[in-house]
């Protein structure tokens, strides 16, 4: 389903990747170092020659949804043929995070030709959209309320992005990729701890009429860890998809059993058939910009990577970074890093066929260089600043809930996927259709579209426009372009501190990936830090205290960290891979 926009986007976005890459090996043979003329940890002369990143190598937040991706990479698939079995089995065995009925962003990286591109498989808001979706009677709807109704479901995009991932870069037919999922979908799968943690949940989306019958037993009871489930409804869906291809989902029967599903009450939401039949996903390349001796390459707006490159290039400006993870002043001033680049972001970041986003004006060094000296001692919020070509739009009130997914993909041949899929919150909107859940993204809209001056909000809500994301899966390469690793995570709009801190563990501090997995997060937006506060050393929160960083418990969900990275040890060169503690996947290779 490409359209003519996304096949004029890719090449700029590789032109931009290719300079990157020119610039960094220019530097090859000096001391890489940031613009306060501070020496990284390793200059890219001392990296030594490797052999090119191979897998078969998964990461991902279920053993069930690694295994169908191992499967297919064993029989001879690629990386995103395998994605495309993981993200079957995701959204049957872990529908509180991911699904069908959701969006996406998926980063691939070629083997062959060093090429990085980014796609865009993000929902889109129906044609009778307005800036006023989630008022009634003048005034706001309350967030729980909107997320519920079926106004909060955008067309799902993740089956469109996968199809056109898949015809660019499959190496099996898309009909052999369904079969785990169909399978588990028919005999059924054992829930597992955290699945029925979920299902427990007394209120919200575990509990619409459509989670009840789904998740309640023929004796009443409710579903819980060790029973088996099953979803004939999700079978004969994938089993249709399989043998139809991508466009199944969004003409005939499953786009008609959606929209009917959003049409009822309360509050019926206004995606037709028409709205979801027009779905187009986009290519758009990647953003790639150098950080120490690599290359982190993230998808462009409307995902929020930029923010994480705009916090990377502070870094390297804030020798306080440097310390490790045992040390209260790196993590000081990383929170305090964070509070710039989510003011700025929240400001700057949406749909880029609707808004001007600054991207090259947030990455400026003399903009960098300005923002990374306001972060250093900054006690309160920061202020949105005004980057190079930046409108400065209106403030913006976005609430942004975790039910995400985040996996990693390198097939034998050395090509990586990185994709990071979402319902939006749990169990999404709690309605469901086909026998899966659909998104309520578009409650990641601002509810307030205008300031009092009447100035529209970066990320207001309008017809066809895809709501701005966290969502940001990584590429990370040497300065020769080849393939060093890939991570993302799930967390809401925590995304982009759960994977800044992953980066800077991993690439600064040296710390293997699922010790750096496991590290304490922190997440400072606004004038407040949440953060695993168990997990943080006494001394450490300690220290952090007496300059201000006083953590608090985060409310949002935690992290899910999933990655890897091609790495040498005394046994060769392996992939160094990581599951996040916080939720129950693995790495297999």
């Amino acid at each position: 389903m490409p359209s003519s926009l996304s096949r004029l986007v890719r090449p700029l976005a590789v032109a931009a990747l290719t300079l990157a890459l020119v610039a960094c090996a220019s530097d090859a043979g000096q001391t890489a170092q940031d613009g306060g003329g501070r020496a990284s940890a390793m200059d890219a002369a001392s990296v030594p020659a490797m052999p090119q990143a191979r897998g078969p190598f998964v990461s991902a937040a279920n053993p069930l949804a690694v295994e169908a991706g191992m499967k297919i990479l064993r029989e001879g698939g690629s990386a995103v043929d395998a994605a495309v079995a993981v993200q079957a089995v995701l959204g049957l065995v872990e529908p509180q995070s991911s699904g069908l009925g959701g969006g996406a962003f998926m980063m691939v990286f070629e083997a062959e030709t060093g090429e990085v591109t980014s796609y865009d498989g993000r929902e889109t808001a129906p044609a009778a959209a307005t800036p006023g979706l989630f008022y009634e009677n003048g005034q706001p709807l309350g967030f729980g309320d909107a997320v519920l109704s079926g106004r909060s479901t955008g067309t799902p995009g993740v089956v469109a992005m996968l199809g056109m991932a898949q015809a660019e870069h499959g190496a099996l037919p898309w009909s052999a990729l369904f079969g785990d999922a169909e399978r588990l979908a028919r005999e059924g799968f054992v829930v597992s701890p955290r699945l029925a943690g979920m299902i427990a949940q007394p209120r919200g989306q575990a509990r619409s009429r459509w989670a009840n019958a789904y998740f309640t037993k023929p004796d009443g009871q409710r579903l819980v860890a060790g029973d088996v489930l099953q979803n004939p409804a999700y079978a004969q869906t994938v089993a249709e998809l399989a043998a139809g291809g991508p466009e199944v989902f969004y003409r005939g029967r499953i786009a008609e059993e959606i929209a009917a599903t959003l049409a009822e009450g309360p509050r019926p939401g206004a995606l037709t058939t028409a709205d979801i039949a027009a779905y187009q996903p986009i290519e758009r390349g990647a953003l790639c910009r150098p950080y120490r001796v690599y290359v982190v390459c993230v998808p462009p707006p409307p995902s929020s990577g930029v923010a994480i490159l705009q916090l990377l290039a502070m870094a390297e400006r804030t020798p306080a970074i440097d310390g490790g993870a045992e040390d209260a002043d790196a993590w000081v001033a990383f929170a305090q890093l964070q509070r710039v680049m989510y003011a700025d972001r929240d400001r700057y970041v949406g749909d880029p066929a609707f808004v001007g986003v600054p991207v090259q004006g947030l990455l400026d060094d003399g903009y960098v260089a300005e923002r990374a000296s306001l972060a250093v001692g900054l006690t309160g919020a920061a202020e949105a600043g005004t980057p190079p070509g930046g409108v400065f739009a209106g403030p913006d009130a976005t609430r942004e809930p975790a039910g995400t997914s985040h996996f990693v993909v390198v097939d034998a041949a050395g090509n990586a996927v990185s994709m990071t899929t979402t319902v939006e919150s749990i169990f999404g909107s709690g309605r469901m259709a086909a026998g899966f859940f659909l998104n309520n993204q578009l409650t990641d809209f601002s509810f307030e579209p205008l300031r009092e001056g009447g100035q529209p909000a970066a990320n207001a809500v309008a017809a066809g426009k895809r709501p701005r994301s966290s969502m940001s899966p990584v590429i990370i390469l040497d300065r020769h372009g080849r393939l060093i690793g890939a991570l993302g995570s799930p967390g809401g709009s925590s995304i982009l501190a759960y994977n800044a801190k992953a980066l800077i563990a991993v690439l600064d501090w040296g710390l293997p990936v699922q010790a750096a997995f496991d590290l304490p997060n922190l997440v400072a937006k606004g004038d407040g830090f949440g953060a695993d506060t168990e997990r943080f050393p006494a001394a450490v929160r300690e220290g952090m205290a007496a300059e201000g960083v006083v953590i608090r418990p985060n409310a949002s969900e935690n992290s899910g960290l999933h990655g890897g990275l091609w790495r040498q040890s005394a046994d060769g060169w392996s992939w160094d891979g990581g599951a996040d503690d916080r939720r129950e996947g693995v790495a297999r290779f």
